[in-house]
């Protein structure tokens, strides 16, 4: 499953990086990849305000409400158009759907993409920031919970630290969140000393990696890391937030991760889960010749897993 929508290109940031042709690029590329015949292209509706509640304030949630249909901007990064407001609450609404298919599904929807903006990782539950409005594999990880997947594991290879998820799960023992993201480099958090607090104390693991990290050590630490969470939180599900900004050509990037290093982690996070109780939702990537072949190489890897 593809989960998309034209809504998405509606999101009008002007001249700036994560800009609809992002989607456009990373569409026509799976269209005429090998495995296109097999692609179920999807929608859904948007995310409820009960949704979206799980995981952001009911201020965070009016800041949205009052800027629906204007254009502006909440931060330097944070660009907002008409329709920005419908197209974050129908990205979220498109990774929850995602979730919730293959967590209850048929095995012919064991497999999802999910092709949106605005990305989430970012958005905290509190504020808007980095591109992002709404926390979307946060509002999905409550939704599997709410619907008795008691544990979830979050995997964010974005380039980025995932700052806003990081901060819903920080207390939350049942939510562990693994980032592997440059550093220094925006939004600034993610140390290794960032390990939860209170009850969700261990659940929370960063490894900030300095620029130009070689793509053999990450993949060294990402296999090594992913055995010992699996093997001592046990999730009943994953959530991965793709960012393919970690790629060596990425204007915003800094790592050194090509194509078939995206396939290696698909399939590492693939094989140590249940098939099925896999979703992947698109985060950064901003290099617009690069972005469709490592999409095509991740969603090949989510299909043959």
């Amino acid at each position: 499953m593809v989960f998309t929508d034209e809504l998405f290109q509606e999101h009008d940031t002007g001249l700036h990086p994560e800009c609809p042709e992002r989607l456009r690029v990373i569409e026509s590329a799976l269209k005429a990849a090998p495995f296109a015949s097999r692609l179920d292209w999807r929608s859904a509706g948007g995310a409820t305000g009960e949704a979206i509640l799980r995981c952001h304030s009911q201020d965070h949630l009016r800041v949205l409400e009052r800027i629906n249909g204007k254009m502006g901007a909440l931060d330097p990064d944070t660009v907002h158009s008409p329709a920005t407001c419908q197209a974050a609450r129908l990205a979220a609404g498109c990774v929850l759907s995602a979730a919730e298919k293959c967590y209850l599904g048929s095995p012919e929807e064991s497999a999802a993409f999910c092709l949106v903006r605005p990305p989430g990782h970012h958005a905290t539950r509190e504020r808007a920031m980095g591109f992002c409005f709404l926390n979307n594999v946060a509002i999905a990880a409550r939704h599997l919970q709410s619907l008795g997947c008691e544990k979830v594991l979050i995997v964010d290879w974005d380039v980025h630290h995932g700052n806003g998820t990081q901060d819903i799960f920080y207390n939350d023992p049942t939510v562990f969140f693994y980032s592997l993201h440059l550093h220094p480099h925006y939004p600034g958090t993610g140390r290794e000393w960032e390990t939860g607090e209170g009850e969700g104390a261990g659940t929370t693991l960063n490894r900030p990696l300095p620029h130009g990290f070689p793509a053999a050590r990450y993949r060294e630490i990402f296999e090594r890391d992913l055995d010992s969470i699996v093997e001592r939180f046990q999730p009943g599900m994953a959530l991965i937030s793709c960012g393919f900004d970690s790629h060596r050509a990425d204007p915003l990037g800094g790592l050194t991760l090509e194509e078939e290093d995206f396939a290696f982690l698909t399939r590492a996070v693939l094989s140590r889960l249940p098939k099925g109780r896999v979703v992947s939702t698109l985060e950064g990537g901003y290099n617009l010749s690069v972005l469709g072949s490592a999409a095509v190489a991740h969603v090949s890897e989510m299909f043959a897993g």
